[in-house]
Order: structure tokens, then sequence, then C-alpha cells
């Protein structure tokens, strides 16, 4: 596994879709560049923010290759590699391990609910098996809300033991910072990422490994001088950002504001079944993100 951890403000990148409805690779490098040169540490290719789960799996790898084609720094990328099907999952970490991914992260086996954890203990042990020649940092990603599957305690315990330090950490978009703080208080080299950057102040502090977040697209100058510098004032306006997501759809918005930001009406494109974010909340998020960006930070 690579010596280098992944850590600090990692952004759960979106990813650009082009007319026929693939990942548009050119425009995904060019975010991913921008993003890495101001203020996030890493990147979460193919994430929920990414839409990975609507893309095949040769779009995935398509898109993972085009990662390293580009000369993007693989130790600050980690890629979801989850999958309904134990074999994608497999075939897509063995991708991500060859291509020199920091990390995989692992969706549980999201269509049957109530499984027993030996099923998800068996589907983890398929995708270490799988990958034993190029073993590959798994983090684990529980999102009970959208997967309906958790990553509990003590399964993860129970991974842990197995599996050593192929397990590497978990992303936790459960907004349970209770149980985030459990999850690392398992062991030092457990490394948790809340999927909001309102915890990095007390990542910082040593709680976390950082935070992986979906509005970091659009917010990771300030998240990183929160992160880097403690800068509270950079975070306050960080936070205001994100909410002014709440109640909206969070892809599809983070889409728009990137369209936005960037002035590239193509970044805004989402694959089905998201659908495009409605114009009355793209005006009013565009609005909001103006007002915060006029603030002063010092």
């Amino acid at each position: 596994m690579s010596a280098k951890k992944l850590g600090g403000v990692i952004a759960a990148i979106a990813t650009a879709i082009d007319a026929c409805g693939q990942p548009d690779h050119a425009r995904c490098v060019r975010l991913a560049r921008h993003l890495l040169g101001n203020g996030c540490d890493g990147l979460n290719v193919l994430g929920t923010t990414g839409e990975a789960t609507s893309f095949s799996v040769a779009e995935r790898m398509g898109l993972m290759s085009a990662c390293r084609e580009a000369g993007l720094p693989m130790h600050r990328l980690m890629v979801g590699t989850g999958a309904a099907a134990a074999a994608d999952a497999v075939a897509l970490t063995r991708h991500a391990a060859d291509l020199g991914f920091a990390g995989a992260l692992v969706l549980p086996p999201f269509y049957y609910k109530g499984v027993p954890d030996d099923g998800l203990a068996a589907y983890i042990g398929a995708i270490v098996a799988g990958t034993v020649a190029k073993p590959i940092a798994i983090y684990l990603y529980h999102f009970p809300a959208l997967s309906g599957l958790p990553w509990h305690i003590a399964l993860i315990r129970r991974l842990m033991d197995a599996y050593g330090a192929r397990i590497a950490g978990l992303k936790d978009s459960s907004g349970d910072m209770p149980f985030a703080r459990e999850a690392a208080r398992l062991s030092e080299r457990f490394d948790v990422f809340p999927s909001t950057e309102a915890c990095l102040l007390e990542a910082r502090a040593g709680a976390f490994a950082g935070c992986i977040s979906a509005t970091a697209n659009c917010n990771a100058d300030l998240c990183g001088r929160a992160w880097a510098a403690g800068d509270r004032t950079a975070l306050e306006q960080a936070v205001a950002i994100r909410g002014l997501f709440d109640g909206k759809p969070l892809v599809a918005g983070v889409k728009a504001l990137l369209a936005h930001i960037h002035a590239d009406a193509g970044l805004a494109a989402v694959k089905p079944p998201l659908a495009a974010f409605p114009a009355a909340d793209r005006a009013a998020v565009i609005a909001g993100y103006q007002e915060i960006r006029a603030q002063k930070v010092a």
C-alpha cells in the first residue's frame, strides 16, 4: 500500500458529463487540477457527488485511467469502487490499484437490505483477495441513507481484525458525529473522514483525518485555510456555502454552482436518475454564494 496516507481537505469531486452522457475526461481533469491547486489535499473521484453508481464499470474505469494518463498525483486520489455485484467491485478496485490510486472507497453492496454481517464481510473479503497482488488501502463508505446498509462499529472491528491494515479508514456520510468519533477511536491507524467541512477544526485537533466533502468543490480555498491554519472565519464562510444547499438536491446543486464559478455551463450536466437543478434554486444559491464571497477573510 502507498506510504503516503490521505488526509486533510478532500473534495468529493463532481464528474463532468459530455453530450453523450459519459464522463468528460478533459473537464474532469481540469476541475481536479483546479481543486488540488486551490486548497484540496486530495480528491475522492467517483463518489456519490461523482455519480459513480450511475456509470457503467467501463465508464468508471475509463475515467480512472484518464486521471493517471493526465499525470494527476495519484497518491492524493481515492476512488469509489463499490458496486452491487462483488465481481464489479473487485474489478474496479483492482483497476484502481493497478493505476496507483491511494485508496479505494467501498460502498456496501446496496441492493439487498437487511443482509447479515457475514455477507458484508464476504464482500470485503472478495475485494481483499482480489487485490492481494497490489494491496490498495480500503476505505469503508458509510452512507446508510442511500445504501441502506451500515458499516456499523462491530462490523468495522471484525473487518479490521480479519484484514488488518488493508482496512485503512472510513468516510462517514451519515451525519452522526458520535458514530464518527467512536469509529475514529477504534485504532490510531484507522482514519475517519466525516462528510462535512464543519468538522475541520475538530479534525485538525486530531479527532479525524480530515473531511471528504461535496461542497469542497466550491469552497476548497476556504476549507484549505481552515485546515492549514485553523482559520475560523474561513471555516464559517465554507460552512455557510455548504448551508446554501440545505433542503436542495446536493449533487445537482454543486454542479450548477460549479458551472457558475468556472463559467462553463457544461459542468452543470447530471446523469439520470438525477435531474437538473431547478432554476429558482440555482439563482438563490448563486446569489448566496456571491454574497458570502464578497465578505473579507483576514
